[in-house]
């Protein structure tokens, strides 16, 4: 993926979706033949020349300090998630260091799969590099399907979500799951855009599927986070779950997904049921598509 236009097509969409008015600007002048902020007025918001601020939406950053950056970030009104992507982008160090990273084996470590075995009433995920499904529990396997009957470079989030008929079934509110995903692979690939990996995975899913084309181009971008879920599954019929990401500490790369229900309520006996079943309907050890000796471990 080429870094310098993803620099710059990611400054012209954010500028896009300004209005003068959201800035405190007055409508003066020419008539506007696009949406958004002119060049002209994201310089003056930022402090800086015209012509600095055209050379850096042409994708050459990498003289421009972080104060400028910030200055940038500003007058964009960039949130956390947003700033960091643009950091990301225009430094050439940070790609370096990712780079190398991007290219290591990624394993699960044994104390991780065997904290996933023992959380029997919280479906639980590894995500690593990509939104790759690394490992699951058995409840996990019951409520979003079984990432280990795949072929390993099929055992990816975005793929399940943009690609399984069963996920759009699944998520009660599949649109905003759909950009919750892309917004977080957009957020990995400002960080690791020579990884081969990505670019395979965004070129399949930009032909397969027209709303993953779509949203991809819109350049929004998150971290993995916190929030509420609601799923329907066949079995079991309509859940409401609070899911937490909790990056591993020895691997920022690896994240623990887990999804929770309100003590007692209804989605609580739904998952209940549902850990009955995945028992009764599961034979191999939960985790095992995660482990050192699954081929869904090779090089990354």
């Amino acid at each position: 993926m080429d870094q310098r236009a993803e620099l710059s097509e990611f400054l012209r969409s954010r500028r896009g979706r300004l209005r003068p008015e959201d800035v405190g600007l007055p409508q003066v002048g020419r008539l506007r033949r696009v949406p958004g902020l002119r060049r002209e007025e994201l310089a003056l918001l930022a402090g800086v020349s015209v012509a600095y601020y055209t050379r850096l939406e042409q994708g050459n950053g990498q003289n421009v300090s972080v104060e400028v950056l910030d200055a940038i970030a500003r007058a964009l009104r960039l949130n956390d998630a947003e700033r960091d992507h643009l950091l990301h982008l225009a430094k050439p160090a940070d790609r370096k260091r990712k780079r190398y990273r991007g290219f290591r084996r990624q394993t699960v470590r044994p104390a991780v799969l065997n904290l996933l075995e023992s959380m029997e009433s919280v479906p639980a995920l590894v995500l690593g590099q990509r939104l790759d499904v690394l490992a699951g529990n058995r409840l996990a396997r019951a409520l979003f399907g079984d990432f280990a009957v795949l072929d390993p470079e099929e055992r990816n989030m975005a793929r399940h979500v943009f690609l399984s008929p069963a996920a759009r079934d699944l998520y009660v509110d599949w649109e905003a799951k759909a950009t919750e995903v892309v917004s977080v692979l957009r957020m990995y690939a400002g960080c690791s855009a020579d990884d081969p990996r990505l670019a395979t995975l965004v070129g399949d899913l930009s032909v397969r599927s027209p709303e993953f084309r779509s949203l991809w181009a819109a350049h929004t971008v998150q971290e993995k986070g916190h929030g509420v879920k609601r799923l329907r599954h066949p079995l079991v019929g309509e859940l409401t779950l609070s899911y937490e990401t909790l990056k591993l500490a020895d691997d920022h790369d690896q994240s623990l997904l887990t999804y929770a229900a309100e003590p007692g309520s209804p989605s609580a006996e739904a998952l209940r049921l549902l850990a009955n079943w995945g028992v009764d309907a599961t034979d191999a050890p939960s985790g095992t598509f995660g482990t050192s000796a699954s081929p869904a471990t090779g090089d990354s």
